[in-house]
């Protein structure tokens, strides 16, 4: 057995016997870097859009994956633009991103939007990683052909990482509805936890997560996405500030300048930022970068 088989197989294991509860500051560079303390157990990567990468004690998870080239992809219909999407490419290379695929150990969605788990995203994927998802996503993501999908439907451990889910709204009314059934999620290892609200604007259930669970560090999917009719589906510049008041702890706002339907750009939540209240708390990552939580 090969060393990079062996790792697998420990891991598998531990996800094998974890206890799950489930139906069946500042930024740092960019590229990986060796770190120390705290940072070594717990940080984050933003690629690109609603995509991360959670490094938490030794273990890489990738969070709503969507790995389509620039412009590969229709646009988000209805919408202001009709620019294709991704409109940007990944922060890194074909070659990096394999690498990245084949150290990654488990893969987090929070539903299955395709600008949050796509095509390409379903074919490079090893079918055999554990994948965490919404009750309601769980078949899809089995017919898709993962054989070791987890529907979260409270919490669960797995390699002493806790992964507890939330709840969300993708919208008001009837385009809310019609958004369907997203989730967010919490997780937590050793005195850190990282809130990753989802598709959501701000609702009472974004409010509660933050009250109960009291995240050191919250991830906001912001852009205020929005289609030709009705009110944004993603939190505005408004939704965030009322998170940071919600909150002592920092909030990294992504889910921006790739996809046609987000409107406001890093611009205006980095206005916004500049505030004398939120200055060194609010923060707007470029494509790549990294941030400890």
């Amino acid at each position: 057995m090969t060393n990079q088989n062996r790792r697998k197989f420990i891991q598998q294991s531990a996800f094998l016997t974890g206890s799950v509860l489930a139906t069946g500051l500042g930024f740092a560079s960019t590229g990986y870097q060796k770190f120390t303390g705290s940072a070594a157990n717990f940080r984050f990567r933003l690629l690109r859009h609603a995509s991360l990468v959670l490094e938490v004690n030794g273990f890489t998870i990738l969070v709503d994956p969507m790995l389509a080239k620039k412009e590969t992809m229709d646009p988000v219909g209805n919408a202001a633009n009709s620019y294709r999407i991704p409109m940007v490419d990944l922060p890194f290379n074909h070659e990096e991103l394999q690498q990245l695929l084949q150290k990654t150990d488990a893969i987090l969605v929070t539903h299955t939007h395709r600008d949050h788990w796509d095509a390409a995203a379903q074919t490079l994927l090893d079918k055999q990683i554990p994948v965490f998802c919404q009750p309601t996503d769980e078949a899809k993501i089995r017919q898709q052909g993962f054989v070791r999908v987890t529907a979260v439907e409270t919490e669960m451990n797995w390699n002493r990482i806790r992964i507890k889910r939330t709840h969300g709204q993708h919208g008001k009314g009837e385009i809310g509805k019609a958004m369907g059934t997203v989730s967010g999620f919490v997780v937590s290892y050793a005195e850190h936890s990282l809130y990753i609200a989802g598709d959501t604007i701000w609702c009472t259930d974004v409010e509660q997560a933050i009250l109960s669970d009291k995240p050191t560090h919250i991830i906001v999917n912001g852009g205020g996405a929005r289609f030709l009719t009705g009110d944004p589906i993603t939190m505005t510049t408004a939704d965030v500030a009322k998170v940071c008041q919600a909150t002592a702890s920092p909030v990294t706002v992504v889910h921006l300048d790739t996809v046609n339907h987000c409107l406001e750009k890093r611009e205006s939540f980095r206005e916004l930022a500049k505030t004398d209240k939120l200055t060194g708390r609010l923060q707007i990552p470029e494509d790549g970068e990294w941030i400890v939580v």
